[in-house]
């Protein structure tokens, strides 16, 4: 239910507030544009930390790395790729927003930390359906007869880490995207 106008604290208000904008309080352009951003630079990183990962273990079985050491710095790879990813995005969608003129600080606040978050729901939800597309993709030539054996505790133990390390990453990436919306948002105000 709306307050009358004279209901209104008239510090946060003044008289002759517009209290509602005609245009949706969401820059759909700009959450496109810090989510290809964000997806553009994990995929870039991801790629790296595969070409770095697969140097590292050149020589694994024979070599000084354990499994449990590479799940954690893969793990942390996979974070830290999720923070820069989405610290840029969340940025982007940030600086290019629009600028609400005559809206309380707080306000202002809020829809830079929702355009963060939805840059990285954007990004996330598009990343996810590729990845179950290629997924249902059946690989050529693969059959149970030409497929190595896998231990399968270790198999266990490699998909929980990577469930629990994921999930570490996407939750820190939205936090992380919020944040630097709101930096971003923060200068797009300051700069006409």
């Amino acid at each position: 239910m709306s307050q009358p106008h004279s209901a209104l604290d008239p510090a946060l208000y003044p008289a002759g507030t517009q209290l509602e904008s005609g245009s949706s309080a969401v820059t759909w352009p700009a959450i496109f544009a810090g989510g290809a951003t964000a997806i553009a630079t994990w995929l870039t990183l991801f790629t790296l930390g595969a070409g770095l990962g697969m140097a590292q273990t050149a020589g694994w079985p024979s070599g000084q790395t354990s499994s449990s050491e590479f799940r954690i710095a893969v793990g942390l790879w996979l974070i830290g790729t999720h923070w820069l990813s989405f610290a840029l995005g969340g940025y982007v969608a940030g600086r290019m927003r629009v600028r609400w003129a005559s809206l309380h600080g707080d306000e202002v606040f809020f829809r830079d930390t929702a355009h963060g978050m939805l840059t990285w729901a954007t990004a996330t939800v598009v990343v996810a359906g590729v990845a179950v597309l290629a997924a249902a993709v059946a690989p050529h030539g693969v059959t149970p007869d030409n497929v190595p054996a896998i231990d399968p505790e270790l198999l266990r133990k490699t998909a929980a880490a990577s469930a629990i390390f994921s999930a570490i990453a996407m939750m820190s990436g939205a936090f992380v995207s919020a944040v630097a919306a709101v930096i971003g948002g923060a200068l797009r105000d300051r700069h006409p």
